[in-house]
């Protein structure tokens, strides 16, 4: 490795990263993929689906047509894996890859556990499974004030409403962010208790269902049956999973790795935060990458590493003071940030 190369985590984003401003995001940065894109399309066509070079060349963006699992999936896997492709490796050496929700089946494939076509056909599968058979909703609400310092006041009221309204569940431990989902009537009442922050919070997510919780398990079991533990292959670097679990090149079970993507990973609360520290405090890489399109993955990821003082920053201010010198994270879906990476 040369003195000038530098080590990088790579985070892979999940649902909800592709909107307005993404649209074209194949077209714009990964023209150079087309055979990439085609090879996922023959799965799209021969399933009568939409294919994603056309959506992603569509003249206007649809929040309806979008944001649905059997399209979203798709197009953010084909985005992010393509995003992993352009890391320019003479300056980077990537230590680990990890993701948020979906982005776990994107850091299989980056990671060597699954073929490109694998990841694609994964994502594709599962997403279509949760627009078809999908339960419930989920709502975001910050758990943090306006320095990104955790607020462990708001926490509590948190998961005092988890623990007291019926069928409501933490999905996702999102830095500064806590995800609940749960039953349309469990989120109903859990969002008539909390008072409206900004304007927006809490925040339901469109088209999303009650992701990381019990209420997937009829999922869970579909997608154990359409997907099959002879696609996993033993990784070549290592990857974090939403409980920090590292699996190692070499040393990972395929029962377990296949039992865990279709299983605890479906029907237990992802936890982001903890795979993004673990990621840190592991392999303590140079910088974090993001993978786009999008980014939105960009202000959780901070807050996971503020989170546990990485690099002596635990605040907004500081993180940003930082970010405008000698930036700890590149964000490939932020325009400025893109060119670092590539």
């Amino acid at each position: 490795m040369s003195p000038t190369k530098k080590t990088a985590l790579v985070v892979c984003p999940g649902r909800g990263v592709y909107n307005a401003g993404e649209l074209g995001y194949l077209k714009t940065h990964h023209a150079d993929k087309s055979n990439l894109i085609t090879s996922f399309d023959r799965q799209r066509a021969a399933l009568n689906q939409p294919l994603i070079a056309d959506l992603d060349s569509s003249d206007l963006f649809s929040r309806s047509k979008f944001t649905r699992g059997d399209n979203a999936s798709g197009l953010i896997y084909s985005g992010s894996y393509a995003d992993f492709l352009s890391i320019d490796r003479d300056r980077f050496d990537i230590v680990a890859v990890t993701g948020n929700s979906m982005g776990w089946y994107t850091a299989l494939a980056c990671g060597g556990a699954l073929s490109a076509e694998d990841g694609f056909r994964t994502v594709n599968t599962m997403g279509t499974i949760m627009h078809e058979h999908g339960r419930g909703g989920q709502f975001v609400y910050p758990a943090m004030d306006d320095e990104w310092l955790s607020n462990p006041d708001t926490r509590k009221i948190l998961l005092d409403l988890v623990d007291s309204i019926d069928g409501l569940y933490v999905s996702i431990y999102f830095g500064g962010m806590i995800v609940l989902a749960g039953t349309d009537a469990a989120l109903v009442e859990a969002e008539s208790k909390l008072e409206v922050i900004q304007g927006r919070f809490p925040m339901r997510l469109p088209n999303h269902a009650a992701f990381h919780t019990s209420l997937m398990a009829p999922n869970s079991d579909r997608g154990f049956a359409a997907l099959p533990q002879t696609m996993f292959k033993q990784p070549t670097l290592p990857m974090i999973d939403g409980r920090g679990k590292i699996w190692m090149p070499g040393a990972a079970n395929m029962t377990e790795l296949w039992d865990y993507t279709f299983g605890a990973q479906v029907v237990e609360t992802y936890d982001f935060t903890r795979s993004v520290q673990t990621g840190l405090k592991e392999f303590a890489p140079d910088c974090v990458i993001v993978l786009g399109p999008g980014n939105t993955l960009g202000g959780a990821t901070a807050q996971s590493m503020l989170m546990c003082d990485w690099n002596g920053q635990s605040t907004k201010t500081q993180f940003l003071q930082q970010q405008a010198t000698e930036p700890m994270m590149l964000a490939m879906g932020h325009q400025a940030q893109r060119p670092l990476v590539v």
